[in-house]
């Protein structure tokens, strides 16, 4: 059987790990216990969430077992890491409230049975936690002059860094010695955002204890620009069906540009790699396959098989050949007209999409349009007649808004 490591550096996941050469010969040798925290930020985890949840997935299927640790008790104070504001303050009743229903979501991607994955709260060991004892315990083995070097401190200082976020490390690294002395848990994962943090737990373990831990921490899934992907015009992608419908979600991983599907089909599919590879590797329309593989199957891994084949069947219905497209708002154009063709901004005001320019540019840059089911993210396109299939084609207008053009 191949080490879990050697799939997971395969695949892209691993960003960095503490000791590389160990970590790997200990997947190699034994089931590890391991976790990823998850705050309960919101009532439902987003795409964001998804890479840890498929790093969880693998190391599972690898023979390890996974401690889903769900932070009731952290997002009392809440996690600097990547921010340049401080978070929202939630109510106890709220945080209880999104870890029920984000225990719900993670019960999709992890085997639960038997005791094969845990699901734990560090709200049961923070919250009772003696302010006195604590820093007796835990502070006393934390530097101030180190925390400040840290990463996740070191962007917010310039604009101020709260006393109640400066603990968030000390509790975090706490959650780590806890789960190692209750669970046996030698490795964290997690975002490579959260590095400073896992460190932190890691030392922790070994000057209490003496015992080797480890850290792992997976890639961020980023667009062709460096920005993280799950985001839209409207907001955040969320796993939650009622917040993103199951055929919104398919129609994100559908319209990702061209250079993300190789990216999207390693981390967010259990595609074989050499499959992988032959999508990858697909160009020009041909490239639609793997954006179709893609959105099915990461619908089908959050949403189930029967939701990712409606969302599939629904899309097809507008977008292919065999779709009743008599009642959809029509508008014939002359074929001269795209010989040497036409901007995007004019063909969305002239068909009537648009009532200005101005307003298809905003559209545009908001993720507002797409054409066959891609999406136009550069508002200086020129469509031309080699977009058209059988003499037509479809321009969609944020979800719900279609209208057909016709070559007369």
């Amino acid at each position: 059987m191949m080490n879990v490591f050697d799939i997971l550096q395969e695949r892209g996941y691993i960003a960095q790990t503490t000791h590389e050469e160990e970590i790997r010969e200990l997947l190699g040798k034994e089931s590890v216990t391991f976790y990823i925290g998850f705050d309960p930020t919101a009532d439902s985890l987003h795409v964001g969430h998804f890479i840890a949840m498929m790093f969880m997935a693998h190391m599972q299927r690898g023979g390890h077992r996974p401690i889903a640790l769900v932070g009731g008790g952290t997002a009392m104070i809440g996690d600097p890491s990547g921010r340049t504001d401080m978070r929202q303050m939630l109510t106890k009743e709220k945080i209880e409230h999104n870890v029920s229903c984000i225990k719900e979501q993670l019960g999709k991607f992890i085997d639960f049975s038997n005791d094969r994955a845990l699901i734990v709260n560090n709200a049961d060991w923070l919250l009772d936690l003696n302010y006195v004892d604590f820093l007796r315990e835990v502070g006393t083995h934390f530097s101030v002059n180190r925390m400040l070097t840290a990463e996740c401190f070191k962007q917010r200082l310039e604009k101020g860094l709260s006393f109640l976020e400066f603990n968030y490390m000390l509790m975090q690294g706490y959650d780590f010695y806890v789960l190692n002395e209750k669970y046996g848990c030698k490795m964290q994962l997690g975002g490579n955002d959260q590095w400073s943090n896992m460190i932190a737990g890691m030392e922790l373990i070994r000057r209490k204890t003496g015992k080797q831990a480890y850290a792992m921490t997976c890639t961020l899934l980023t667009n062709s620009e460096g920005n993280k992907m799950g985001k839209t015009a409207k907001g955040a992608v969320w796993l939650d069906p009622e917040k993103t419908s199951p055929y919104e979600f398919y129609q994100y991983w559908r319209n990702v540009d061209d250079a993300e599907v190789n990216q999207c089909l390693r981390l967010l599919t259990f595609i074989p790699m050499d499959e992988v590879k032959r999508l990858s590797a697909l160009e020009g329309a041909e490239i639609n396959e793997a954006k179709k593989a893609l959105a099915f199957e990461v619908t089908k891994l959050v949403h189930g098989e029967e939701e990712a084949r409606k969302a599939e069947e629904a899309s097809a219905a507008l977008f292919g050949s065999g779709g009743d497209l008599e009642s959809m708002p029509t508008t014939e154009l002359e074929r001269s007209t795209f010989i040497e063709g036409i901007g995007i901004l004019n063909l969305l005001t002239q068909v009537g999409l648009t009532k200005s320019n101005g307003e298809a540019r905003r559209l545009i840059t908001q993720g507002g349009i797409s054409i066959d089911d891609n999406q136009i993210n550069d508002p200086s396109t020129i469509i031309t007649l080699n977009d058209f299939q059988d003499d037509k084609l479809i321009v969609r207008k944020g979800k719900k808004v279609y209208h057909q053009i016709k070559l007369v």
